[in-house]
């Protein structure tokens, strides 16, 4: 049940000094075009070219449906409130807005996962891998990730929704997240607080504990292969994944165990955008563009467009 008396929340932006919104808005719109582009390229690619429909790269298409999802619910309206001075958004905007995202940090986390094991099975077993990751093993795995991120973000949004915001009704964030809600509430949120907890350690922090574990295997495998070559482009492919990985987790498990008391706003919007927008934007380059089966998918699009 809604118990809130509040109709819309005033969001307050990254910045309240006038002179920077236009630097401010300039880049984020670039950065925003260069991941909405970059992963729309890589859908493209991979629906249009029957030699990626493969796991891996099923699981690459499926990171940028994410990644678009995660940066187009929050990005387009921040940068609107930043070039007008509609900074507004009603409570239904920002429950979608919560809901939208929230489903897309679970899914992203989970799928971090998948694709790490997707990778230790194609490296430690090669000779197996068409046999454990087939049609059936991708779609449940892929159904486990949507499960997981829809659960998730369900019971937080829902969670939310029973809170009373009686005012002040002023977000100091770019978008309407979990932490500076929490601290707007008239209601008690000891429930949302352990709910976010159990999310950041099962989650945060066990997805990223098994996608190391998944990597080491790797790395051990990797350390097999005979020709210092083969040795160091597989490093350099594993060390861009984890770096990517890391940049991802840790300011989310770092912004979700801190409760709403101990929020800082200037500090932990500079973090929030590093998994709202820096890591989409990296995704494609680390992932997909670095690949020679994805150069080529994407050199065949060009040609396609070019005719």
């Amino acid at each position: 049940m809604n118990h809130s008396v509040v109709t819309e929340f005033i969001i307050l932006g990254l910045t309240k000094k006038p002179e920077l919104q236009g630097i401010i808005f300039l880049f984020f719109l670039i950065i925003y075009l260069v991941a909405f582009l970059s992963n729309m390229l890589i859908i493209i690619a991979i629906i249009s070219n029957n030699t990626l429909h493969t796991p891996m790269y099923i699981f690459l298409l499926t990171l940028a449906v994410v990644d678009i999802i995660c940066t187009t619910s929050i990005i387009p309206k921040m940068l609107g409130t930043t070039l007008t001075s509609e900074n507004t958004i009603s409570y239904a905007g920002c429950m979608s807005q919560l809901f939208f995202f929230t489903w897309s940090l679970g899914a992203e986390m989970v799928l971090f996962t998948t694709m790490a094991y997707d990778r230790y099975v194609a490296i430690c077993f090669p000779l197996h891998y068409s046999t454990i990751m087939n049609h059936h093993m991708c779609v449940a795995l892929l159904s486990m990730v949507m499960a997981i991120a829809v659960t998730n973000s369900w019971v937080h949004t829902a969670l939310i929704m029973r809170l009373t915001f009686c005012g002040p009704n002023t977000i100091d964030h770019f978008f309407c997240e979990i932490p500076p809600l929490l601290a707007l509430s008239c209601s008690p949120v000891r429930m949302n607080e352990v709910m976010v907890y159990v999310a950041d350690i099962t989650l945060a922090i066990g997805d990223f504990i098994l996608t190391c574990i998944s990597y080491g295997f790797i790395i051990v495998a990797i350390l097999r292969i005979r020709t210092v070559e083969g040795k160091r482009k597989a490093f350099s492919t594993c060390s861009s994944h984890l770096t990517v990985v890391t940049l991802y987790y840790s300011p989310v498990i770092y912004t979700y165990i801190c409760p709403a008391s101990s929020y800082t706003f200037e500090r932990d919007k500079v973090v929030a955008a590093l998994y709202t927008l820096v890591t989409p934007t990296l995704n494609p380059m680390v992932y997909s563009f670095q690949n020679r089966e994805m150069q080529e998918g994407i050199r065949k699009v060009f040609a396609f467009l070019k005719h």
